[in-house]
């Protein structure tokens, strides 16, 4: 993976959004935003605080929320940390909405719905998962359904960790590209990762109260997937 994060160093990081107290980007697939206990050199934190002309300021950048490694697309990073916890807190209470993009494999019965289920969250400082289990919600709405796998809009309302991959999991309709919460050998569509975009997130700036709404294209190995499928 060491290779795979190095190449970042030297690709452009897309800024989304920037103001005062916040830049917002798009991330890539495959890279981490903070290092696990493997101790990754390169992670998005790492290469936006080099690279991203705000951490020439006296404030370094900190996410206010984390994207797994497979998931591409819009995260928010404070500069500095008080303005860290303000956007988390906003994350906690649930008062950012959140639109992510999935390529599900299959066909859903249903064209929108909620899925409500107990996942075992994460515990990020311990890099182990918690005994006691967490009410997920999700909703989500069906824009397409092709011939083996549909283009699905997912609206996370709980934040547990890899939610909406594991949901559509146990549902029996795991992401294309799925291999930690399903066997990818037991779906015909192959994909390098798990087919997830954070596409979309609207909140209230902690700071000036302005309405914030950032979006994001879907990334280019999504849009070449859907071409030739």
């Amino acid at each position: 993976m060491r290779e795979a994060s190095l190449r970042y160093l030297h690709t452009p990081i897309k800024v989304l959004y920037e103001d005062s107290g916040y830049v917002v980007f798009d991330k890539p697939p495959g890279l981490l935003v903070i290092a696990t206990p493997r101790k990754e050199e390169n992670t998005l934190s790492h290469i936006v605080n080099l690279r991203h002309p705000s951490s020439l300021n006296p404030f370094r950048l900190h996410p206010c929320h984390r994207l797994d490694r497979d998931t591409s697309g819009i995260i928010v990073f404070a500069k500095g940390k008080k303005n860290q916890q303000l956007m988390m807190e906003l994350f906690k209470r649930r008062a950012v909405k959140k639109k992510y993009v999935a390529l599900i494999q299959g066909r859903l019965k249903l064209g929108q719905g909620e899925i409500k289920s107990a996942i075992r969250d994460f515990d990020q400082k311990r890099y182990a998962r918690n005994s006691q289990a967490k009410l997920a919600i999700t909703r989500y709405k069906v824009i397409e359904a092709r011939k083996f796998f549909s283009i699905v809009e997912a609206y996370p309302l709980t934040g547990r960790t890899n939610q909406i991959r594991i949901q559509f999991s146990e549902m029996g309709f795991p992401l294309v590209g799925e291999r930690k919460y399903a066997f990818a050998r037991d779906f015909p569509l192959k994909f390098k990762r798990a087919a997830l975009h954070a596409s979309e997130l609207q909140w209230v700036h902690p700071l000036s109260g302005k309405w914030i709404q950032v979006t994001s294209p879907l990334p280019a190995d999504m849009e070449r997937f859907m071409a030739r499928n």
